[in-house]
């Protein structure tokens, strides 16, 4: 599989548009908006929800690395400032340990069906630490769960393994969750 990446944008839209059709919308009608200021659930219909996230992207306010096998998007990772995406989870226990807001969040991976296991996640991470570096970057922050000792559902891993991350350079900093960390990562 040759997998590559491009920035999501309005030239890529209808590619991201088809595999979250083709998947429900994500995660019930999410469409990658959960993370966004207006993207808290049972606000916005599907549809609502695909309208938004079309012109955040349009607009410029809406930032991912798709995964294209070929022709095809196979998956993505979201990323962003952090007042594009401030609606992270565990905020409480975030808040508690925060030194320095960072630069950038990593807050959701997506990878298709047929992709799954393939290293679609891996790839992705790798664009979108690409694109930060591309737009300047700076510290960029994620939230992943350890998985190691345990067995863990790929449907819960929404935002990816630490060991992913630790492979690309991130280190923890803190816990913020059972098994969910803050990780770090300057990019230049």
């Amino acid at each position: 599989m040759g997998l590559t990446t491009k920035p999501l944008d309005a030239d890529t839209w209808v590619d991201f548009e088809r595999l979250v059709q083709a998947h429900d919308g994500v995660w019930g009608g999410c469409w990658c908006l959960g993370f966004h200021e207006e993207g808290a659930n049972g606000v916005h219909s599907p549809d609502q929800r695909r309208a938004l996230k079309r012109a955040r992207v349009l607009e410029g306010r809406a930032h991912a690395a798709l995964v294209y096998d070929g022709e095809q998007c196979v998956g993505w990772c979201q990323f962003g400032p952090t007042d594009e995406l401030p609606r992270i989870k565990h905020q409480k226990a975030y808040r508690a340990g925060l030194q320095h807001p960072p630069d950038w969040r990593i807050t959701c991976f997506f990878v298709g069906r047929i992709h799954r296991h393939m290293g679609v996640a891996d790839v992705a991470l790798g664009g979108a630490l690409d694109e930060i570096a591309r737009l300047g970057g700076g510290l960029v922050e994620s939230y992943p769960e350890d998985t190691s000792g345990r067995k863990v559902s790929g449907s819960f891993l929404h935002n990816a393994t630490v060991a992913m991350f630790e492979r690309r350079g991130f280190v923890r900093d803190r816990r913020i969750g059972t098994h969910r960390w803050v990780v770090t990562r300057r990019v230049g």
